[in-house]
């Protein structure tokens, strides 16, 4: 059995976070109102304004299906919780390489940063720029990583620096009211399509360099097929009587995903290259 860091810690706070959503739960089957468990589990607040409303639905009926969609995103963000905040296996030697330790805290802060989403949906630009340029981080502290493991490290640093600083620059240019940089700038297909290139060459990259458990590259890959998975699940959620709002709370709820990945990718960072006894594929030989 592994023991964590900060296992214990963890623990008590994802276990008192899950009673506190069995708690809302239960209070919104006895009184039909599934405001409460909507803003601990799905992070909006029904009175923001009238979109937020409107998509809360807090009128509804807390009928069951209503209410099994906010214990499962809850059931998701607690299991983030202890993910994240559990830390390394305790009892490992700590790195000494500076690279290694810089992807670390780049990992732990783009972790970090998504919670904080999930907590305030509405960002202000400047805290967009800023997650922007800590995924930025991230993008070029994992490139000495992916260098030595797959090929092509060149585009996928150009990727991962399109995808991250286009979202920057939009909301810098749209500030500044730079019109036509804006247009420019903004182009989320290729940003989507440059994205996807840099997530799969990462998720390769870990899969073989060995010192990442397979379970953590399968949540990471796990981020990006969820949203993708529910989309046809909206008519059969909506005949079994989830509101339209609900369900795409449920969406947003697979942000805990990512969340989890890059707090497993922080903790296995500093592990050896290839541990014994766990098997990967021989690195292609790099180009670029």
């Amino acid at each position: 059995m592994r023991h964590y860091r900060w296992g214990v810690p963890a623990l008590v706070a994802a276990a008192a976070y899950g009673a506190v959503i069995v708690v809302a739960a239960a209070v919104a089957t006895a009184r039909g109102d599934i405001g409460v468990l909507w803003r601990l589990t799905l992070f909006f607040e029904a009175d923001e304004d009238a979109t937020v409303r409107e998509l809360a639905n807090v009128d509804v009926t807390a009928v069951w299906p209503n209410v099994l969609v906010p214990l499962a995103a809850g059931g998701l963000w607690g299991w983030a919780l202890w993910q994240g905040l559990r830390g390394p296996v305790a009892g490992r030697p700590p790195a000494t390489d500076r690279g290694v330790l810089r992807l670390r805290v780049a990992f732990y802060a783009a972790a970090g940063s998504w919670l904080v989403y999930a907590v305030a949906p509405a960002w202000p630009w400047w805290a967009v720029v800023i997650d922007s340029l800590v995924m930025s981080a991230v993008v070029v502290l994992f490139h000495p990583v992916l260098r030595r493991a797959v090929g092509f490290p060149g585009l996928a640093l150009a990727a991962g620096l399109l995808t991250n600083t286009s979202v920057a620059a939009v909301e810098v240019f749209d500030v500044l009211g730079w019109r036509e940089a804006r247009r420019v700038a903004d182009m989320p297909d290729i940003s989507a399509l440059a994205g996807l290139i840099w997530w799969a060459l990462v998720f390769l990259t870990q899969w073989r360099d060995g010192r990442w458990r397979r379970a953590t590259v399968w949540y990471g890959i796990a981020s990006l097929v969820a949203p993708v998975a529910l989309l046809p699940l909206a008519v059969p959620l909506e005949i079994a009587g989830i509101s339209e709002g609900m369900y795409g709370g449920a969406i947003t709820a697979t942000d805990a995903l990512t969340v989890i990945w890059l707090a497993r990718s922080a903790h296995e960072v500093t592990d050896p290259p290839v541990p014994s006894g766990r098997p990967v594929l021989p690195p292609a030989r790099a180009s670029g």
